[in-house]
């Protein structure tokens, strides 16, 4: 479902940042739509240059020396419910709290 503000649209998590709520969410997709794309590109490319084994999203920011909180969102968009750029690899990995993480390759 595409939702629009001040003539711009958005489709939720998909070429352009998502929000959920008309207030914040809204302002802070509006605030990212151009880095958005921009950090989408770096990302993809990161897990393209990857290859098969992939990287999780603790790995694209440390590779990119971006927040995690940037990455995330990204993976979202490219991934297959949106752009259906990259894939879940079925492996998983340990990221910086110890936690396990999902790894994404280029899709096949």
């Amino acid at each position: 479902m595409s939702r629009t503000y001040e003539g711009l649209s958005f489709d939720p998590y998909g070429d352009l940042p998502g929000f959920k709520e008309p207030m914040t969410s809204r302002d802070a997709a509006i605030a990212m739509r151009r880095e958005a794309a921009n950090i989408r590109a770096l990302v993809f490319a990161a897990i393209s240059a990857a290859g098969p084994g992939g990287l999780s999203a603790d790995e694209v920011a440390l590779k990119l020396n971006r927040s995690v909180l940037s990455v995330r969102p990204r993976l979202t968009e490219l991934g297959p419910k949106h752009l259906d750029k990259i894939e879940k690899t079925g492996k998983r990995r340990t990221n910086l709290s110890g936690m396990y993480a999902a790894v994404w390759r280029e899709r096949l």
